[in-house]
């Protein structure tokens, strides 16, 4: 009887120790899943940004920034 108690018991600690690293195991592919999506559209998000274009003046004098009331003109 003590035999089939220990054995039972060690199998149910076994049990408990393949659940959990089971679960483990679980979670860390879907964290590294929500990264690669993360990454992914981080990238996509980046490459559909409009690049800046340097725009310079021909000189001081010609550029005029005035608000309308609406928003700031900035004439060049």
């Amino acid at each position: 009887m003590q035999g089939i108690r220990s054995f039972f018991i060690a199998a149910s600690g076994i049990a408990v120790l393949a659940i959990v690293a089971l679960f483990t195991a679980s979670l860390t592919v879907a964290f590294v899943g929500v990264l690669a999506v993360l990454s992914a559209a981080r990238l996509l998000s980046a490459r559909l940004k409009p690049a800046p274009i340097p725009v310079k003046p021909r000189n001081q004098r010609d550029m005029r920034v005035w608000n309308d009331g609406k928003g700031t003109i900035i004439d060049l």
